[in-house]
């Protein structure tokens, strides 16, 4: 089979060459089509519940994403609440709102909100808190006098050390939020207070890693083919030879990208990395094939004839090679993160396409090279291998070292390695499941900078929401028929007949909507009570303060059995320091409520009735900001939103957030009939984190499961294939229980290279067994065959090795962490696999030859240590 399809490429080369750039140049003609997306909120399905409920939220107290911009003073005596520096963030902020993209109206930052005064008691004043900068010190101090007064700005808006004031900017777009936080910076760069600026905030952490990202592969991909072809230059001395598999990677990169693009696809964080994935990948197959090329051609041998052979001896190796790497690949479709399933199944076929071309276009390629340059080629290996200089020379000597030592001490590795699967097991157990789009980025970042800076000082940026909501609402129409009947009942006994009056008022009210229909019956009793009879009018006043108290119960979130529910949670929440800070309808209430009442401290409460609450949030709605009021509760008020900060985006600390509020409410039952949900982009980053790992387990499972089966349907041996994946089994287990140990945290890069590193690691043992099993046949000896093994083979699976691992390194100087994560822990995966792989198994192997290859082997290895 490897001789047909090797003689029918290098006979139809033309034909190969042809279809190969016809393909590449219609799939990179795709490339400039790119999109880039980097919302974390699509690492979750559109249809995923907890995103439908977090879009729900955001749509239902119309909540957009901020961007967070801070200004920092730690050299003023005063910090913040200096004339210039409150005079930059008056600018700053008038800037800010007349950028497009930006909602200005519901921008939060001190130049645009309000200060509430009293003015007599029931009477409010809401003027702006700096309608202008402050024109000297004094004016400056009674904005900060103000704004301590004011629980929902103090800690928000500036911070409780007075050193830095914050500006909340929402934006339509998230997706925008690179180019707005970039025109922010040009209005920064105006100002001349002294002042630090700051700028950060998810959506623009998120955006700005899309353009970086595109930058870094633009980068990264380029390097590591350049690496990648020095690299094999010098193993095989021959740009020509080095040429092929170099055009083949660069074939699939493009062929695959392009049909990503193509297919409507978006470039995401994960997507992005298949560039640098492929390249090294890509030419994995070739190393072999060029090895075993090297080694067997001479100088004025038939070019065509040899590569047939070596093509013979090595197809079934590369097909199941690139199978085991396709399926781990592929395996990462299984998990729930739609980027994540993009990611694998185009790596897998790209995988599947450099198979393709290393079976095709390389054997096409040698053909098609003049017999002179096979011949220089070979002259050149050959000059070095006898003068003792070559690099495979040395890594033959190498390799014929490390098989006597495998063999010589056999049980200590064995025992080694066990050992070392023990510890390995134990760190996994120490493993931290951790991310947060912030940390992405190096901590010099400015990005990252920007978030130590302003979390020190600010109750958080990072945001959550807690909603509560009635789950059901009560019959009104019946609970107001109740409340009337005693009423209508006195009537009939004061000889007043208002019963069929009453139904025709509830019947031309009704409506769909409950509160609609009790609305309307309140206008029209209000009505009636200027044409009723003497008479009835009491009857008719009481009927109607019944159908206001109804009215009055039904808008849950104005009672202050609800707001006193949501600020006991806020209280204990934050008392316990499980959030940096809390904001509710509850505090706006209770700040009303004081100004309304005295002015004092001690009226800072919820009022007593739902007259009095009512009236606290009339009164705000005269504010010069009345629709902030929507931004805590739905407008038929039976949905409350707790906005919560918080100083960290990690998903540990959200999730002891939430652990936070189930044990309080697990103490603190939720009122009847009311409902608790979550929503915020840090709550979404938590939930797709879970649902990652969850998947991800799954696709390492069924990857390794099926890996396992085609080992076995290879070698048509359960023996050989258990023994095929010993070596990535320690391998995977030994670096992430070494990840364990550090305390590198389990996020979204590590969570997926545990599913591909396995089709990867498990190349090597392929190639190693396929070939050991094939010379013991040929010789009939046990101890040829592991010679033969550790001349050409291992030598070609060193270079695999070295090539793979170092074809990686460039994405150690990214500014990115997840690529950094990505270049370290698979160039590690791959170096360590390769060195259990050439350790573990000769010794294996040593121990029990009669398990493997019969009575003869055994007896040969007893004779040889007689």
């Amino acid at each position: 089979m490897g001789r047909l399809i090797a003689r029918f490429s290098m006979k139809y080369r033309w034909w190969v060459f042809g279809l190969t750039a016809v393909i590449t140049l219609v799939m990179g003609l795709m490339i400039p089509r790119i999109s880039i997306d980097t919302d974390p909120e699509n690492m979750l399905s559109a249809e995923q519940p907890d995103r439908v409920e977090h879009n729900r939220i955001k749509d239902l107290f119309d909540l957009y994403d901020m961007i967070v911009v801070g200004i920092v003073n730690t050299d003023h005596p005063q910090g913040i609440f200096n004339p210039d520096s409150l005079t930059a963030l008056h600018r700053l902020s008038a800037g800010i709102e007349g950028i497009d993209g930006v909602i200005s109206r519901d921008m939060l930052s001190l130049a645009t909100v309000d200060n509430v005064e009293q003015v007599t008691p029931g009477t409010l004043s809401f003027d702006w808190m700096m309608d202008t900068p402050p024109a000297n010190q004094a004016e400056a101090d009674a904005i900060r006098k103000a704004v301590e007064r004011l629980p929902m700005f103090y800690g928000t808006l500036v911070s409780e050390d007075g050193r830095a004031a914050g500006v909340y900017v929402p934006i339509v777009d998230k997706n925008e939020s690179h180019r707005i936080a970039t025109e922010i910076q040009a209005i920064i760069d105006t100002l001349e207070s002294g002042d630090e600026f700051h700028i950060t905030g998810q959506p623009v952490a998120q955006d700005t890693f899309g353009v970086e990202m595109f930058q870094q592969m633009a980068i990264s991909a380029p390097l590591a083919g350049i690496l990648i072809f020095l690299i094999m230059l010098y193993f095989f001395r021959s740009v020509p030879l080095v040429v092929a598999p170099m055009l083949l990677a660069m074939a699939t990169v493009i062929s695959t990208m392009g049909l990503l693009i193509g297919l409507g696809y978006t470039v995401h964080i994960m997507s992005s990395m298949i560039p640098i994935f492929l390249m090294p990948i890509a030419v994995v197959a070739s190393i072999h094939v060029l090895s075993g090329f090297t080694d067997r051609c001479s100088a004025g041998a038939d070019t065509q004839a040899t590569m047939e052979e070596v093509i013979q001896s090595l197809y079934k190796p590369v097909i199941f090679t690139a199978l085991t790497t396709t399926v781990g690949f592929a395996s990462l479709m299984l998990t729930p993160i739609p980027p994540v399933q993009v990611f694998g199944a185009f790596v897998a076929v790209g995988v599947l396409f450099a198979m393709l071309l290393t079976l095709t276009f390389l054997p096409a390629f040698i053909a098609a090279l003049p017999q002179s340059t096979v011949d220089r080629m070979v002259a050149r290996v050959k000059k070095h291998e006898r003068e003792g200089k070559g690099a495979d020379c040395k890594l033959c000597e190498f390799m014929s070292a490390t098989g006597r030592f495998a063999t010589r001490h056999a049980r200590p590795l064995l025992v080694s390695f066990a050992a070392l699967l023990a510890v390995a097991v134990f760190g996994i157990t120490q493993i931290q499941i951790n991310d947060n789009p912030t940390r992405w980025f190096k901590q010099d970042h400015r990005i990252r900078v920007a978030d130590a800076v302003l979390n020190h000082h600010f109750a958080g940026t990072y945001e959550a929401y807690i909603v509560l909501e009635q789950s059901a609402a009560a019959d009104l129409e019946q609970s107001l028929q109740e409340r009337a009947q005693p009423l209508l009942e006195d009537a009939r006994e004061a000889g007043l007949s208002l019963d069929d009056q009453w139904q025709q008022l509830l019947e031309d009210a009704r409506e769909d909507d409950p509160g609609a229909t009790l609305d309307n019956l309140m206008f029209a009793l209000d009505d009636l009570l200027f044409d009723a009879p003497a008479a009835e009018l009491d009857y008719w006043e009481a009927l109607l303060d019944e159908a206001e108290s109804v009215r009055s119960e039904a808008l849950y979130f104005q009672t202050p059995d609800g707001l006193h529910y949501m600020a006991e949670l806020q209280a204990w929440l934050e008392d316990n320091g499980h959030v940096g800070k809390s904001n509710s309808l509850a505090d706006l209430v209770r700040t009303i409520n004081r100004e309304l009442v005295s002015g004092q401290d001690e009226d800072y409460r919820i009022p007593d009735s739902p007259a009095g609450v009512a009236q606290a949030i009339l009164s705000f709605q005269g504010s010069h900001r009345p629709h902030d009021l929507w931004h805590f509760v739905s407008q038929d008020y039976r949905s409350a939103n707790i906005w919560l900060q918080l100083p960290s985006g990690d998903n540990q600390d959200m999730q002891r957030v939430v652990d936070a509020v189930e044990r309080y409410t697990g103490k603190n039952p939720l009122p009847d009939g009311v409902e608790l949900s979550w929503g915020g982009s840090t709550y979404v980053n938590l939930v797709w984190q879970n649902e990652m790992v969850e998947g991800m387990l799954l696709a390492l499972l069924s990857a390794f499961a099926i890996v396992l089966l085609m080992m076995i349907v290879l070698f048509r041996s359960l023996l050989f294939g258990i023994l095929a994946v010993l070596p990535l089994t320690l391998t995977i287990a030994l670096i992430y229980g070494v990840m364990g140990l550090i305390g590198k945290s389990y996020d979204m890069p590590v969570a997926v290279l545990s599913s591909l590193s396995l089709g990867l690691s498990v190349d090597f043992a392929i190639h190693f067994i396929q070939r050991m099993r094939g010379a013991f046949d040929e010789t009939g000896s046990w101890q040829q065959a592991m010679d033969y093994v550790f001349g050409e083979p291992a030598r070609a699976i060193t270079r695999n090795a070295v090539v793979i691992s170092l074809g990686f390194l460039p994405l150690l100087a990214a500014a990115l962490v997840p690529y950094i994560t990505v270049g370290i822990f698979l160039a590690s995966i791959m170096a360590l696999s390769a060195i259990v792989t050439l350790l573990m198994l000769p010794a294996i192997l040593r121990t029990a030859p009669g398990l493997f290859f019969g009575q003869q082997a055994r007896q040969e290895v007893n004779a040889s240590e007689q």
